[in-house]
């Protein structure tokens, strides 16, 4: 069974007068890695959006197509970042749909996502 998202220690005072976090899903290159990338972006990213209403702020999929040295494999295959004004409108929005949107993650991908969240400092 997969575990709850952990809620990390958060703090929205940002010394740049804006308060913005990312919620970044990062699924780790290997040879045996699955990915159906129509799906996710088809299926999985849409339900995504549409559980998490106005809460998410913003996604970007990114599809890894090489490493730092020229020839070599990504490390990821695949990273998404989630934008949320804060980690507690993320979790108000993520947490009621949590066991929905992680029985998703088996229909697109045979790999456990690592998540990291974020404060945004510039962007």
């Amino acid at each position: 069974p997969r575990q709850p998202l952990p809620r990390p220690p958060h703090s929205n005072s940002n010394p740049r007068g804006f308060s913005m976090i990312t919620v970044n899903v990062l699924y780790r290159n290997s040879d045996a890695i699955k990915f159906n990338m129509n799906y996710y972006l088809d299926s999985h990213m849409p339900l995504l959006s549409k559980l998490l209403g106005p809460a998410l702020k913003g996604a970007l999929v990114q599809h890894g197509t090489g490493g730092g040295a020229p020839g070599t494999a990504p490390e990821f295959a695949v990273i998404t970042v989630l934008r949320f004004e804060s980690l507690e409108s993320f979790h108000a929005a993520f947490d009621p749909h949590a066991q929905t949107v992680m029985a998703d993650v088996v229909n697109f991908t045979n790999v456990q996502p690592t998540i990291q969240f974020c404060d945004v400092r510039l962007g």
